[in-house]
Parts: C-alpha cells; structure tokens; sequence
C-alpha cells in the first residue's frame, strides 16, 4: 500500500488495552507470556513453523480478560504458532454492544495496539463483503466491542506483522451463518488464511452445570456439526455469546477441506479462581484438514 492510501486509512484505538489486557509492549508481553507458561497454558512458548503447507483453518478461542481465559486461549495460539504463518486472518466475534450492522465487516482501517499498529486486508474484506448478502461495511459495532480485539495481541506475539479482516456478528442463526460461511469459502479457498473463531461458553452458572452444557457444545464442533451447534445452544439454552463465529467457522472449514477437529484446552474461570458457583466457560479448538 502507497504511503498516501496508507495516511487515509482510519485508525480504531483499543477500547480494551489496560482492562482485558496490559496497556504497554513490556507488561503486555509478560502478561502473553505467563498464560503460556501457566499450569492451563501449554507450559512453554510458542516457536513460529516456517510451513508452506499449513493444516489449520480455523481456531476457536475465548475472549475474556486475560487472567480468566487467557492461558486457554494461549494452546490454540501456541498450535497455530507450529502450523505457521497465514497471509491473512479473519477474525469473527460476537457483537456484545448492540452498535452497528447485523454482520459488520471494516475494510480500510488500522488498528492501534500495545503492540504497534495492525492493517485491514482491504481487499479481502471487500471480497467478503461483495460475496455475502447480510454484511455491512460498518465500523460502529467494532468502536466499542472486545470479542476481535483481544485476539489481536496474541496474534502479534506469533505472527509479528500480518493484515487481518474483522467481522462482528449481531445476527447469528444458520442462515447468516451459511451466508458468511460461503461467502467466506469462496474468497479463500485458494488463498493462505486462518479464520479465527472468538467465544466464550457458558456463562454465569455452577461450575457442574456449565461444564456438562459446554461439553455438549464443544461435541458438536468435533464432530464439525454447524446445524448440531445451533440446536444444542437453542435446546439447552446455552449462553455462548459467539455461537455465530463457531457456527461459520465449521461451514468455512468444512468448504476447505477441513476433516477434523481437536480440543485443546477447556476450563472455566472456576478453574481460574477457584470459586465454582457462577463460571464462565473458556475452550481453544482446532480445525484442521
């Protein structure tokens, strides 16, 4: 990009640095850095795999501060780290603030992190928007909203520099799920990319309750169930706030080539703090060809 078209672009400043994660480059890394060490992180950090012929498609993970779902959140980057490095990331998150469109996509901006700066893949942002018909170029429902952003510092202690989509989802029943997905599908399936789905599970109930509903959820994206997903959330009255993410993560991958899934780390914030009364639920999965 000329440094010009660079200028005009609009820079989105966290809305979440300090709160959900540190707020400067040295503690915001030992903040990373001690979620991959903890005794629910993967134990050791992460080596980037030079891969020309990568595996993963998609990543589900949790988007909660970081002393909650942190060190979950650490196995899924810690896998992508060792699958190497994708041209390009999308990330879907649940729309938490009620701003913005039904499925809001952001086409010419940067984002300003801890970090250093993080550029939009216009172009395929574009792409992606042209192809599904439910997805607005909108930036009112990422001004406020958390569910992209915290993906993002982990994603830059990985990965260095990279361009990434953001896509917030208010609307998320299988019709727009399969819209997305598709539209998805056909914008990379000849291209490098990783598709990043940010959730969280239950939330607000026992420890012994959230557990056996996230296992029913967690079932349905092993056995890459997009339709199995909305049915368990619907039926047992699931409070997943990115049911939609999951659901078009699986069709995207599904479309790819994708031909199995793999849990790598469940834990709730009773796990965390030791307190199971009132949880939220925290998983990272894999889904690979």
């Amino acid at each position: 990009m000329k440094v010009n078209e660079r200028e005009q672009m609009r820079v989105r400043y966290p809305c979440q640095a300090g709160t959900f994660y540190a707020d400067s480059d040295k503690a915001l890394r030992r903040q990373i850095e001690e979620c991959f060490l903890h005794r629910f992180g993967p134990g050791k950090f992460p080596k980037l795999k030079e891969n020309d012929r990568r595996r993963l498609i998609s990543i589900i993970s949790p988007h909660a501060g970081y002393i909650f779902s942190g060190p979950v959140a650490a196995n899924g980057y810690y896998y992508a780290a060792g699958d190497g490095k994708p041209n390009s990331i999308i990330i879907l998150g649940p729309n938490h603030t009620g701003y913005g469109s039904g499925v809001s996509i952001v086409t010419d901006q940067i984002w300003r992190l801890p970090f250093g700066d993080i550029e939009v893949d216009s172009k395929l942002a574009k792409e992606i928007q042209s192809s599904s018909s439910y997805t607005d170029i909108d930036d009112q429902a990422h001004r406020f909203e958390h569910s992209v952003e915290v993906q993002l510092p982990f994603l830059q202690y990985i990965y260095g520099t990279f361009k990434f989509v953001p896509i917030c989802m208010m609307m998320q029943d299988l019709e727009v799920c399969r819209d997305l997905g598709n539209a998805i599908a056909k914008v990379t399936y000849d291209k490098n990319v990783l598709i990043i789905a940010s959730t969280d599970l239950t939330h607000y109930e026992p420890q012994e309750i959230a557990t056996k509903k996230d296992q029913l959820i967690i079932d349905t994206i092993l056995n890459l169930d997009e339709e199995a997903l909305q049915t368990v959330v619907e039926l047992n009255n699931v409070s997943m706030c990115g049911y939609g993410p999951a659901t078009v993560a699986i069709i995207v991958a599904k479309k790819l080539g994708a031909t199995k899934a793999k849990l790598l780390s469940y834990k709730t914030s009773g796990d965390i703090i030791n307190n199971g009364r009132s949880v939220v639920g925290y998983a990272s999965l894999s889904i690979m060809r």
